[in-house]
């Protein structure tokens, strides 16, 4: 299974739902894209009918939406070899095995939130889904500490922890970097720096269009590669 892999339609999109209270909710547009079809009907049906969110078919005319991807084993995704990302890379991964080298590999290709399979409730997936709808990501912290140490060991293995820094990212940049790297959300940087959460979100916005990085986690991938992370 690649990215560019190609399913059978899903149900035309309805007019927007209400929720609770009869408020107008925001809906995500999202395209549910898995190799295995009993899967993709398992993730639809938990999500068919959440307010939150709105199923399209892969072909929509002008759409440009947030694409969920499941898959039982992630080296499905990588077994073709390195794949363009999605564009824009907005993309939810649910899966039921992954390695620490397979996790460095999704994130390169675009994913931005990854949701263990045995864990994709519908509230987990809708979480997911908006929060990275609003430009953050969603990394399990088991799964964010296994990306920076195999970083770091890379790193060990070649040689070069020990050298200089090279130039590129300011002190405020590997600041806002390192708390991300620990998890934390905008709010919590902001607080924890005293900055706006605008600011933090400028910061992290420069920093991927700079160095033409996706998502969060591939900042942090980025910046622990080339040295900006330290290592205990």
């Amino acid at each position: 299974m690649s990215f560019s892999r190609r399913q059978p339609p899903l149900r035309p999109p309805d007019p927007g739902r209400r929720g609770e209270g009869d408020s107008l909710v925001r809906r995500v547009q999202t395209v549910v894209m898995a190799a295995d079809p009993v899967l993709r009907a398992g993730i639809v049906n938990l999500l068919d009918h959440r307010s939150e969110i709105e199923l399209l078919a892969e072909d929509g005319p002008g759409r440009d939406p947030l694409i969920l991807m499941c898959a039982d084993d992630a080296g499905e995704l990588l077994a073709g070899g390195p794949q363009p990302a999605p564009k824009p890379a907005y993309t939810v991964l649910v899966v039921s095995r992954m390695n620490k080298a397979q996790l460095l590999e999704v994130v390169e290709l675009g994913v931005t939130a990854v949701v263990w399979r045995r864990e994709a409730t519908a509230d987990r997936l809708v979480r997911a889904v908006q929060l990275v709808d609003k430009g953050a990501g969603d990394l399990p912290a088991d799964l964010l500490g296994g990306l920076l140490g195999e970083v770091g060991r890379a790193r060990r293995a070649r040689g070069t922890a020990t050298e200089a820094l090279p130039m590129g990212l300011s002190s405020r940049e590997v600041d806002v970097i390192r708390l991300v790297s620990e998890g934390m959300e905008t709010k919590e940087i902001a607080a924890k720096l005293c900055y706006s959460e605008r600011t933090i979100k400028g910061v992290l916005h420069d920093v991927m269009t700079r160095l033409e990085l996706r998502n969060r986690a591939h900042v942090v991938a980025h910046a622990a590669r080339e040295g900006y992370l330290r290592w205990t």
